[in-house]
């Protein structure tokens, strides 16, 4: 291990960034109804926290339960058991979350909140799984794992799991969070989303190149998004990330993001993020 994961212990809070999608095309089918993506995955400094205490008992328990979600669908159960199944651990976890990222969202939170568990407990458990073991086990919870078990920005392609890492410029998010949660299947399973977008090479992608094909889609069911997003564009590319319902526009500086924020109507929810080049977590894995 690197000596600065010697930092991180059951007393840390590990952080849960949220990801936007620069751009969303969705290039084809397979047969087994998944839907083929490009995408570009931006890591924001805004996100869930999460906290571990050992449990000597082997057991797995949520502390902080979602309402309506049953701690054993929750996405940090899973991982930590999925975990625990994988290598035989024995031990067990109380995991605590701090939830800031809203529900149907758009920005990754359920995912990322995984993918934190399976570095940090990973780290805690001292398993000693490399990075790339880690994502497999994340991409059978969800196909946005694997991006921020990897711990970079990436162009992503298949259903989202093969990564390519990406060097981006700095930048500052406004991202506004629309008061509807948008349920990702009902999207990818609309009759009028496009789904034969020509597909690109990694290398012929820049900032400001492409759309999200599932905006269309998500801003006629949901039209809130819509205003959302009239709102944002008048003050830069305002775009929606991943299948909504959450919307955001990039700026070269804090000050110029701050302002749109300063600006929202008190009925809005927004913040302002600064996109990372890493997971803050990147050192727990090899």
């Amino acid at each position: 291990m690197k000596a600065i994961t010697r930092s991180w212990d059951w007393h840390s809070v590990y952080p849960a960034p949220a990801k936007l999608n620069l751009f969303l095309h969705v290039v084809g089918r397979r047969a087994d109804g998944y839907h083929l993506l490009q995408t570009v995955f931006r890591l924001v400094d805004h996100g869930d926290a999460l906290r571990f205490s050992s449990r000597a008992d082997g057991d797995v328990r949520l502390a902080t339960p979602l309402p309506g979600v049953a701690p054993e669908s929750d996405l940090t159960v899973r991982a930590a058991r999925l975990l625990q199944r994988e290598t035989g651990c024995r031990q067990g976890v109380e995991i605590a979350v701090d939830k800031r990222l809203p529900m149907g969202g758009g920005l990754g939170g359920g995912s990322s909140d995984a993918a934190t568990v399976l570095l940090a407990l990973n780290h805690l458990w001292q398993l000693g799984l490399p990075r790339q073991r880690l994502q497999q086990i994340g991409l059978t919870l969800g196909a946005d794992v694997p991006v921020f078990v990897g711990g970079r920005n990436a162009f992503a392609e298949g259903v989202g799991e093969a990564l390519q890492p990406l060097d981006l410029p700095p930048a500052w998010y406004v991202v506004l969070e629309p008061p509807v949660a948008v349920p990702t299947a009902a999207i990818f399973g609309a009759p009028e989303l496009v789904r034969d977008t020509p597909a690109m090479l990694a290398a012929d992608w820049a900032p400001g190149v492409g759309s999200n094909d599932l905006q269309a889609v998500a801003v006629a069911r949901f039209p809130v998004v819509a205003d959302y997003l009239h709102w944002l564009a008048a003050y830069g590319d305002a775009r929606m990330s991943g299948s909504g319902a959450c919307v955001f526009a990039e700026f070269s500086h804090q000050q110029a993001a701050q302002a749109v924020v300063s600006a929202l109507p008190a009925t809005m929810v927004g913040w302002v993020a600064a996109g990372l080049e890493r997971h803050p977590l990147c050192a727990l894995a090899e």
